[in-house]
């Protein structure tokens, strides 16, 4: 659910990468408070923090890159270990 919200609030500013990074922030502020609550587990939340830490250091053409790449929005991304 998390990163299927991320993902929609990045699309809805392909073209306007500065609004999609204070989206993506927004929205970290979100996951990251359902974390403290025991509400995301762990290596989820651990997930979209890679994710939203790659899409607020993205450049405009990163940015753009990063919303049209399959495998950046699939479960384990970027982890060591892949997720099921």
């Amino acid at each position: 659910m998390w990163i299927q919200d991320l993902r929609e609030a990045c699309e809805r500013f392909f073209d306007d990468r500065a609004e999609g990074q204070v989206e993506v922030r927004r929205i970290r502020r979100e996951w990251q408070s359902a974390h403290s609550e025991g509400e995301v587990a762990g290596p989820l939340a651990e997930g979209l923090d890679r994710r939203a830490a790659r899409l607020l250091g993205a450049t405009d053409s990163e940015w753009g890159e990063l919303l049209n790449d399959e495998s950046f929005w699939k479960p384990g991304w970027g982890s060591t270990v892949e997720e099921e």
